[in-house]
Parts: structure tokens; C-alpha cells; sequence
């Protein structure tokens, strides 16, 4: 079996799981949506700008309320049982969204599509989270900016060691990975961190990043070369 075959029998499995939630995921995080999550999406979604915004991994379109007024917006998940129960909402709650069933480590669009990507809760059960911000960095132009609400793993070794041994359960269950560090994920797939808020113990974290524009290469340039290649000259 071929590392691609591997690829595409995780991402089969995620569609699946997801399927089969779609009818009750609502109810089963409502107590921790009108706790927590619901003021949190709020706070990400106010500064969200752009023409053309991408959401990632809509899920059953908590978030289309959220939108900005006036904005164009095309949301992705690969389930088509949460990606239907988002077209409803969003036909209710705002209009103006194109719906498109599509696996975020495959996404199929062309570079540098949109002005912003959105995603709250996604990066945990990507089966390869770092090629899914990659490809949420290709699609994105390089002045653009990516916006994230993740749990992850705790900082503390004792809490953050108990959820790794609790992780396989949690998999096996929802789909969900508790113990991934999605911040140094952002980083690696070359999406510059421009701030991070930690909420909830440490335990969520409000991401906000951009793509590493290629100033950025010329600076690294002149560092090396010694010859003066700095943005804005």
C-alpha cells in the first residue's frame, strides 16, 4: 500500500465517522458550545476580513452566523451528511455560501484562491494535520491571513501525559485527537504565527497567522548575503 492509498483510506474513515455523528453532533457539544465554544467563535470571527473568506471543515455551519456581513464565502467539509445540515443553516442564517464537499489535505483549489481561511476544531482529526495546513496555506494569497480555534494538548507534562494515554480512546470514539500541538503545526506548514491566545486552561487556543510572504525570503537573503534586498527598498 502506497503512502497516498494510506491517505486516502484516513481520509474515507474521517468522512464516515463524521456521517454518522451528523445527526446528533449538535446536541452532544451543546453544553460546551454555550459555555465556552460559542463565545470563542465570536471572538475569532471578529477579525476575520476579506472578499473572499474560506472556511474549512464547516462541520453542521456553527459558524455561518458568525460571518462577516458582506463577505463572499465558500465552506468545506468531507462529510456530506454535516456538509447538508450546513447548507441548511446557512440558507437560514446567511445566503451567500457555497457549500463544497472536499478533503482539506486535497483541496481543490487553485494557489492563492482567497483572501482568508477559517477553521474552529478541524486540525484535530485531519488525519495528517500538517499537510492540511499546507494546503490551507497554498490556497491562501500570500497577504492573506488564517484564523484557527483548536484544542490541544495541555502544557502541563502530568495533564498533557494523561491525555496522551487517554488519546486512542478519544480517536476511537469521535474521531477527535486531544493531545496535538496545532501551534507548531501551523509552523511547519510555513504559515507565520502572528498571535496566539490561550483560553481554557491552556487547553484551546485562538491562532492567528499569515502566509510567510516572499519579503520575508528576501530578508533571509540579505542576512546571508550581506547584499540589501530587505522589503521596501
Amino acid at each position: 500500500m502506497t503512502a497516498s492509498d494510506s491517505k486516502s483510506k484516513e481520509g474515507l474513515a474521517t468522512q464516515r465517522r463524521y456521517d454518522r455523528q451528523a445527526a446528533f453532533y449538535d446536541l452532544i457539544d451543546l453544553p460546551v458550545e454555550l459555555a465556552v465554544f460559542k463565545r470563542l467563535r465570536r471572538r475569532l470571527w471578529s477579525d476575520v476580513r476579506g472578499a473572499l473568506v474560506l472556511e474549512i471543515g464547516v462541520g453542521t455551519g456553527k459558524n455561518v452566523r458568525h460571518y462577516p456581513e458582506g463577505t463572499r464565502a465558500l465552506a468545506v467539509d468531507i462529510s456530506p451528511r454535516m456538509l447538508r445540515r450546513a447548507a441548511r443553516r446557512a440558507r437560514r442564517l446567511h445566503g451567500n455560501v457555497d457549500m463544497v464537499l472536499a478533503d482539506i489535505q486535497h483541496l481543490p483549489f487553485r494557489d492563492g484562491a482567497f483572501d482568508t481561511a477559517v477553521g474552529t476544531f478541524v486540525f484535530c482529526s485531519v488525519p495528517d494535520p500538517v499537510s492540511g495546513l499546507k494546503e490551507v496555506r497554498r490556497v491562501i494569497q500570500d497577504a492573506g491571513r488564517v484564523h484557527l480555534l483548536e484544542h490541544v494538548r495541555a502544557g502541563n507534562p502530568v495533564i498533557g501525559s494523561l491525555m496522551d494515554l487517554a488519546n486512542p480512546i478519544s480517536v476511537r470514539l469521535s474521531g477527535a485527537n486531544i493531545n496535538r500541538d496545532t501551534v507548531s503545526n501551523v509552523a511547519k506548514a510555513d504559515i507565520a504565527l502572528d498571535s496566539v491566545e490561550s483560553h481554557g486552561l491552556g487547553l484551546l487556543k485562538l491562532i492567528r497567522g499569515s502566509p510567510r510572504l516572499a519579503c520575508q525570503a528576501r530578508e533571509t537573503a540579505t542576512a546571508v548575503t550581506g547584499i540589501d534586498a530587505k522589503c521596501g527598498t
